[in-house]
């Protein structure tokens, strides 16, 4: 149920007070784009749509639609109570620096999330991203991943004031 301080929602938007818990995934056929500079990093019209109570969504990416040759894994890992445990990349260029920590994914996935298993996700704040040709704002927070669109109504996890959540 949508609590009283949820933002409303308008026609063509969603409230992520919607979103279930346990997440849910669902396709997304929308064009998405991962670029650093005009560097295209990723590609697709077969995302994968995480969507959780209270964060919005976090798109992940199939792995035939993302250049690997542009990324290498990064040491260390981490563990998500719905999804499993998760692995990092880096934007590895041949010229510039290295941007640690660009992207994620779940290569063993907890059952119910077998659909994004080896799907990367990347985190908007460090990379452009965009659904539809609009560029994607962040989830607030430094540790989130969600991929916040005008179609898409808060407030957001990792707000200030939201640690109880």
């Amino acid at each position: 149920m949508r609590p009283a301080f949820a933002e409303p929602v308008e026609t063509g938007q969603e409230s992520v007070w919607d979103y279930p818990r346990p997440p849910r995934v669902e396709a997304d056929a929308r064009n998405v784009v991962v670029k650093w500079n005009e560097i295209v990093v990723a590609e697709t019209t077969g995302a994968m749509r995480v969507l959780e109570t209270a964060s919005p969504p976090t798109f992940y990416l199939p792995p035939e639609d993302v250049r690997f040759e542009l990324l290498s894994p990064t040491p260390g890992a981490s563990v998500c109570e719905w999804k499993g445990p998760a692995s990092y990349w880096s934007l590895a260029l041949t010229e510039g620096p290295l941007l640690p920590n660009v992207g994620w994914t779940y290569r063993e996935p907890f059952q119910e999330f077998d659909q994004i298993a080896d799907y990367i996700s990347f985190y908007p704040g460090r990379l452009a991203c965009f659904v539809g040709g609009v560029r994607v704002e962040p989830q607030p927070g430094n540790v989130y991943g969600g991929w916040v669109t005008p179609d898409v109504v808060g407030p957001f996890k990792g707000e200030a004031g939201t640690e109880g959540w």
